[in-house]
């Protein structure tokens, strides 16, 4: 069983940075795919980021290309989300998931809420125009 804790939001302005870390305890995460999921209040949780085990290859939902950088530090069984040029749409709370099933494949393999066994209790970020 893993257990996955978000840490790094917050309340920021238009343009400012964050760096989301997702800590993983109870097992190590090195064999897992790992993503970042959003909630906007009133949305369904959507897919923002995907890395793939070796961290090799990462996804990114288009409205976060060019800002967003997912990564992975497998030696301190973390992963993180820097977040640059934040807007107001992205105000919303973070979630770190983490699929469980040993798959092997590109970052874009994991893109759907349903593929991941584990995830964090979120993070909130606030976004002010």
């Amino acid at each position: 069983q893993v257990q996955l804790a978000e840490s790094g939001g917050g309340l920021v302005q238009a343009g400012d940075s964050l760096r989301f870390a997702c800590a993983a305890s109870g097992r190590t995460i090195s064999d897992y795919a790992m993503g970042w999921f959003r909630q906007a209040p009133g949305k369904e949780r959507r897919f923002v980021a995907s890395i793939n085990v070796s961290g090799t290859s990462t996804y990114y939902t288009d409205s976060v290309k060019g800002r967003f950088t997912i990564s992975r530090d497998n030696a301190k069984n973390t992963v993180y989300l820097q977040m640059i040029s934040l807007k107001p749409e992205d105000t919303a709370v973070y979630y770190c998931a983490a699929d469980g099933d040993y798959v092997r494949g590109p970052a874009s393999m994991f893109t759907t809420a349903g593929r991941y066994d584990y995830w964090g209790q979120g993070t909130q970020v606030t976004v002010s125009p």
